[in-house]
């Protein structure tokens, strides 16, 4: 959905980040993780400027009084507060990681972005009042009558009207799916067919698991209307889910590595 479309990294990060300095020492840290329940390691900072990561497996075999910035990690993956939510999502799943630290243009931390938010975020994706905003937007511009309701969809018969998913995100709907996570489909039922408008990540994981049927909102248009999206579809030939493509994921330019920040 568009709302989707405008959340930033800003919007979801954690701005409170604890962290360790580069002088510290590997015992010092191993104890702060041992003592910690959420953490598994810290980004490395020299005041606020990023310098690297430390993770406990970082400090394995290493001498306890070795100074951290010795063995932490220096080259990792950091992304900026601008960056789309939805990217930043295709870049932790696509990575592995856990949490994506946040830098700003000086290349000094300003939060952290973590799987669980990216998580978070795609369930609040599709609500009711985004749903009925979207009717509203529907009479408006066309001047029609339409109704929402929720109901099971059978995906064999949707119609895609968006011809490529990225691979990567592909794993977090799978994940989601599988773990009961993943938010409604929104669907608009015209007079002649079943339009797929939001949804098309999390339709194609469950073509590849197995699922049949997904909880959806369904916005029913009971007098024949030429819908845009109905257009793209025709246009790109999608009948099916089959006809989704899965693509691999570009770098993108929001995205550092702290070894660059620091040259």
């Amino acid at each position: 959905m568009a709302d989707q479309e405008k959340l930033t990294v800003r919007d979801y990060m954690t701005q409170e980040v604890a962290t360790v300095a580069p002088e510290d020492t590997v015992r010092g840290v191993a104890k702060r993780i041992a003592q910690s329940d959420n953490h598994s390691g810290y980004p490395v900072c020299d005041g606020r400027h990023v310098e690297g990561f430390i993770s406990a497996r970082d400090l394995l075999l290493e001498d306890e009084n070795e100074p951290i910035f010795k063995v932490m990690s220096t080259d990792l993956l950091v992304a900026h507060p601008d960056m789309k939510l939805n990217d930043a999502a295709r870049v932790i799943l696509r990575s592995g990681i856990r949490r994506l630290p946040v830098v700003d243009d000086a290349g000094n931390l300003v939060g952290i972005i973590s799987n669980s938010d990216v998580i978070r975020s795609q369930i609040e994706r599709a609500t009711p009042d985004k749903v009925n905003k979207l009717v509203k937007t529907l009479e408006n511009i066309h001047d029609i009558d339409a109704t929402e309701s929720r109901r099971d969809v059978d995906i064999s018969q949707l119609t895609p009207t968006q011809g490529k998913v990225y691979a990567d995100e592909l794993e977090g709907r799978r994940y989601e799916l599988q773990r009961g996570l993943a938010e409604p489909l929104v669907i608009i039922d015209t007079p002649t067919e079943l339009l797929l408008a939001d949804g098309h990540h999390r339709v194609k994981a469950a073509s590849q698991l197995g699922i049949d049927e997904m909880d959806a909102y369904v916005i029913e248009i009971a007098a024949p209307v030429e819908l845009g999206m109905a257009e793209t579809a025709r246009k790109e030939n999608l009948e099916t889910v089959d006809d989704i493509d899965a693509v691999d994921y570009a770098h993108h330019p929001l995205v550092e590595r702290t070894q660059r920040l620091q040259e």
